[in-house]
């Protein structure tokens, strides 16, 4: 008797693990670089999910090279894929242009948005006792821009739009050393773009001192970007607030997640959103207002969360 209560017991072991195991959703998120902010934000968004949801949601972080590369995987992934991009890249590979002119593929189409997360935010910034306040005072100085990135290729899209191209002397220093190079006085100040508040940006405002430079409504209009303000005293010693550029940023999946994970992993995102905030103030940043910057559709199953919570969506996105 006794044997056979033990087996019972193993049996109805054996059968919560398999409902339980069979009860988790699992999500694969394609991020970006371990060594980038989005990385740390994608490990964040895998944490709050998997809090907020009780387990029942697991999501695994994957690294990636970059956007481009996200998109192109929404061709061939099945199942419940999410990954980061700007928009604009979803609109060039639904259109089959500049990168990925030749190599359209149909899948592209069934690419949907699910929540906006930090947008990459331009910053320059100068030490402050170098006295520049707006662009033009950059003449003559040295300022670096780093190599590769989209930071450093607005930089110099930049400093070409305001005229002040082989005016600036550039600094071949990695961005790295940015922070050590402008305290150091190797350089007057640096370029760099990532979610703010940005690390490099608070360190270097706690340790130096620096100003942020706004552009005007004409260079704003010249960059052909989105606008964006950064608070005052959202850095050390920087009272007024800052008006720059942003490439927004979109978690996306495809129609092959079902609208009730769409749906779930929405909602959890947003109801999570205050405690990331909490701890990490770039999340601060982010609103349902940044939805107007998604180009396609979103997940059904994420608009139904939206139209609970009662959120303006404009109809093009629908």
């Amino acid at each position: 008797m006794k044997k056979l209560k033990t087996l019972g017991l193993i049996a109805t072991l054996i059968f919560w693990s398999m409902m339980s195991a069979h009860a988790e959703t699992r999500v694969t998120y394609k991020s970006a670089k371990t060594t980038s902010s989005y990385y740390q934000m994608a490990v964040q968004i895998a944490e709050a999910v998997k809090k907020g949801s009780n387990g029942q949601i697991i999501v695994t972080v994957e690294e990636s090279q970059g956007s481009v590369q996200n998109v192109k995987e929404a061709a061939a992934r099945e199942g419940n894929y999410v990954f980061t991009t700007p928009p604009v890249l979803v609109k060039l590979a639904q259109k089959e242009l500049a990168m990925f002119e030749g190599k359209g593929n149909p899948k592209y189409n069934e690419i949907r948005a699910l929540f906006p997360i930090p947008s990459l935010t331009m910053h320059f910034v100068m030490r402050k006792d170098s006295g520049v306040e707006s662009f033009a005072g950059l003449a003559g100085k040295t300022v670096l821009i780093g190599k590769g990135s989209f930071g450093a290729k607005e930089g110099a899209k930049y400093l070409k739009l305001f005229g002040l191209e082989g005016k600036v002397k550039l600094a071949n220093v990695e961005l790295n050393a940015a922070v050590s190079a402008l305290k150091n006085k190797q350089i007057d100040g640096f370029v760099t773009a990532g979610s703010w508040p940005a690390p490099n940006v608070i360190e270097a405002a706690a340790s130096t001192g620096v100003t942020l430079l706004s552009l005007t409504d004409e260079q704003l209009k010249a960059t052909k970007r989105t606008k964006l303000v950064i608070p005052g005293n959202t850095y050390a010693g920087v009272g007024s607030e800052t008006v720059t550029t942003s490439l927004p940023v979109i978690a996306h999946t495809t129609t092959a997640m079902s609208n009730e994970t769409a749906y779930a992993v929405t909602k959890t995102y947003w109801e999570q959103k205050k405690s990331m905030g909490a701890d990490h103030a770039w999340w601060n940043g982010v609103s349902s207002d940044l939805l107007v910057n998604v180009y396609g559709k979103l997940h059904p199953g994420a608009l139904k969360y939206y139209d609970e919570k009662g959120m303006k969506i404009p109809a093009e996105i629908r």
